[in-house]
């Protein structure tokens, strides 16, 4: 339907929309697992914190293995009347939603508990990284023109922030109608002594989790499932594939061969670093910081809507952030759009619990958020330029570049979720606890707010000897279209 209107190296703009939804279904999902993921293992699924920071650790370290795995074998495959891409991407969709379906139920034994999730979380962390590793280095066939590509990333940044509103808006609403009720902890036990002791104990009355929670959970997820494979189609049928028959493929290398020349690039070494430290930080943020709203500042039932607030916040910045980049520079962008998120992680720990004021700092934050997240992709294709500059003999490696950006995300990813949970047990944390020790407290304010500022800092330090300003990106520009 949409393939008609691709020109070779102009795109229309049912192209861009259709290639931008195409980066809504990993948004969605690693949305719904990264914010609930965690308090859905510790207070429905019922897991020792020690097991769930094994499952979300694992799983996540597992996931990053297969990125660059996965990019080798994107960049040896062959091309087909689809491309080279596009095969990956539908292939990979139905059994990625199955697995991300049994995720989130709940198996009815307990003995086996663990493997289940640890198992379905890996399979579908693989499936998912076959869709979204070529979905990634598909940004460089879709035009050879460099305007071009950087509007389709500008569509593309928008509906991957709409996509992670999606996903807390369809998990936190949907869940959120089904909060699992809290258990009394031991200071809640000696306030309500006498009041349980007239209803004939604590025993009696602890509520337990019904079929409910459960069902909200997986009505969410088929709901998201839906949505993954739309997404899927709509990019199958939208996006056609260029092949770059003047520029020829170079000899297939090993998959270490190929690691060590794309690590060997200078600018994309120091990019990956910077993405590393400020992915980790933002990731230690969005991990800890539904159990933060929850357990802390003490809104159980509110925290969902919280979550939506941030996420409104930074859909909404995103022309902004477009704008600003065009105008001031990518580098700029990021370091302002970063270090704008600090001084409301400050104040939403150190201001006193206000459910109005907690909704305003979010919101602000939400506008720092949406740079953090997606401006430093938009610098990716301008490293990957600059290493076709400097090595015109060497192509054909575009999703390696993408595979270990993309493996980096989520190596930060299961090192935050799996460190937070440890240190939640460590701290002492109660499953479904009224209320939690301070101690625990103590450690979710360290995970949401001093941990990721100093990661920022080393990662923003680290950006300051990124050598790809605007004027090399320009020539860059200028060469590549005359090698073609």
């Amino acid at each position: 339907v949409f393939a008609p209107m691709w020109s070779e190296n102009r795109l229309s703009i049912c192209n861009k929309i259709s290639y931008a939804i195409g980066g809504a279904p990993y948004q969605i999902t690693g949305c719904a697992l990264g914010f609930f993921l965690q308090i859905y293992l510790l207070d429905v699924a019922q897991l020792d914190p020690f097991y769930a920071s094994i499952i979300l650790f694992v799983g996540r370290a597992w996931d990053a293995v297969t990125d660059p795995t996965i990019g080798f074998l994107v960049s040896r495959s062959p091309w087909t009347r689809f491309g080279r891409m596009l095969p990956w991407i539908l292939l990979s969709t139905p059994l990625a939603v199955l697995s991300y379906f049994l995720i989130w139920y709940v198996p009815p034994f307990e003995d086996g508990k663990v493997i289940w999730y640890l198992f379905f979380y890996c399979l579908f962390q693989t499936l998912q990284t076959c869709f979204h590793v070529p979905y990634s280095a598909l940004t460089m066939f879709i035009s050879s023109e460099q305007k071009e590509r950087d509007s389709a990333t500008a569509y593309r940044m928008t509906v991957e922030v709409l996509g992670t509103l999606l996903g807390t808006a369809i998990q936190g609403q949907i869940v959120g109608m089904a909060n699992a009720p809290c258990l009394p902890g031991p200071g809640d036990m000696v306030a309500d002594v006498t009041n349980s002791s007239r209803f004939g104990g604590l025993n009696d009355s602890e509520p337990v989790i019904s079929l409910e929670h459960t069902v909200a959970y997986m009505i969410s997820s088929g709901v998201i499932c839906l949505i993954y494979v739309l997404c899927a189609v709509v990019l199958f049928f939208g996006v056609r594939e260029q092949k770059e028959s003047c520029r020829p493929r170079s000899e297939p290398m090993s998959f270490f061969q190929g690691i060590k020349l794309i690590m060997g690039h200078g600018p994309y070494a120091k990019l990956v670093m910077v993405f590393l430290f400020t992915s980790l930080a933002f990731m230690l943020l969005e991990g800890n910081f539904a159990l933060f709203c929850s357990s802390t500042l003490g809104f159980r039932n509110d925290f969902q809507n919280i979550l939506l607030a941030i996420m409104l916040s930074a859909t909404l910045a995103i022309p902004f952030w477009q704008w600003f980049l065009t105008r001031f520079g990518k580098k700029t962008a990021v370091y302002t759009g970063t270090l704008s998120v600090v001084p409301f992680m400050i104040l939403v720990v150190c201001l006193k619990s206000n459910l109005f004021v907690t909704y305003i700092v979010s919101f602000a934050a939400g506008v720092g958020v949406a740079a953090a997240f997606l401006l430093p992709w938009s610098m990716l294709p301008d490293v990957v330029d600059d290493f076709q500059v400097q090595n015109p003999e060497s192509t054909g490696h575009e999703a390696l570049f993408y595979s270990f950006y993309v493996f980096f995300t989520k190596f930060a990813s299961g090192v935050s979720l799996g460190i937070s949970t440890l240190s939640l047990d460590f701290a002492g944390y109660i499953s479904r606890g009224c209320s939690q020790p301070e101690e625990v407290d103590l450690t979710l304010k360290l995970l949401v707010s001093a941990a990721p500022i100093a990661l920022i800092i080393v990662g923003l330090c680290i950006l300051y000897s990124y050598p790809i300003d605007e004027e090399r990106r320009q020539g860059n520009r200028k060469l590549l279209q005359e090698q073609r």
